[in-house]
């Protein structure tokens, strides 16, 4: 019986975490491992900063930062909050990588091709989802 109800529950907790929302400006989205909800606007530093967070980090972190199963963390997460995880790591995270510490995603590689500037405007990108997201 606890066998069952565990499985049970860990079946809705995958599905709840698969769900996809319609995505639009203002609603929330659900393309990945946590519902976002996306803010109605963003700053032009953050407008470019989606941009080049869609080309180089979606792959693994989602379309709005809401995480891939198997891939890589939702940043639109309590861990990745600015008093936990500063901008500072975002950086470093990018210019060298990350070892696995917080999720059972493996080792994040360094990223290669992309500027400091460009690091920068996607922190705005997902410091702005996480505010939108009652993240602070």
């Amino acid at each position: 019986m606890v066998k069952r109800l565990l499985l049970l529950s860990l079946t809705a907790l995958a599905v709840t975490g698969l769900l996809v929302f319609e995505e639009r400006e203002g609603k929330k989205s659900a393309s990945g491992m946590v519902v976002v909800k996306i803010p109605s606007s963003f700053s032009e530093e953050a407008l470019r900063g989606g941009k080049t967070f869609l080309k180089n980090c979606s792959s693994c972190h989602g379309k709005h930062a809401s995480g891939k199963p198997g891939m890589g963390p939702p940043l639109v997460h309590k861990i990745y909050e600015p008093s936990h995880h500063n901008d500072s790591s975002f950086y470093r995270a990018v210019e060298l990588g990350v070892k696995s510490h917080h999720w059972p995603f493996g080792n994040m590689a360094r990223i290669t091709g992309i500027t400091r500037g460009e690091v920068g405007e996607i922190i705005a990108y997902v410091r702005e989802l996480q505010r939108a997201n009652g993240i602070r």
